[in-house]
């Protein structure tokens, strides 16, 4: 069976949700879920923990192929990719989705003292 891994990787935390193609979450696991709490939820360590944790949980809806999205910036980022390509699953491409502003909203004014 195909599916998608959506990786949502913050400073704060790290989420790995896994899809089928239709798009419906099969599996699904964060830092703070597993117990990871402060700033250790943004570490390598853990994005490889919940890949792993989330991997397991999607092996019992057959998964063997893969694709994998990543949004977002973090320390976690690549160790989130090497968890998921450590766990035997085959892995079609990889994309990076993570939003880039195009300008924005005005920056302040500079603070006088």
């Amino acid at each position: 069976m195909n599916g998608t891994a959506h990786i949502s990787v913050s400073y704060n935390n790290i989420i790995i949700a896994i899809s089928d193609l239709k798009g419906n979450i099969i599996a699904w696991s964060s830092a703070g879920g597993l117990g990871f709490k402060g700033a250790r939820k943004s570490t390598p360590y853990a994005a490889n923990m919940v890949a792993k944790n989330c991997v397991e949980k999607a092996k019992k809806y057959n998964l063997t192929n893969i694709k994998i999205t990543v949004k977002g910036i973090g320390p976690g980022r690549e160790s989130a990719v090497r968890g998921l390509a450590g766990t035997g699953l085959n892995i079609i491409s990889i994309i990076d989705e993570t939003p880039v502003a195009h300008n924005g909203v005005r920056k302040l004014k500079p603070r006088r003292v």
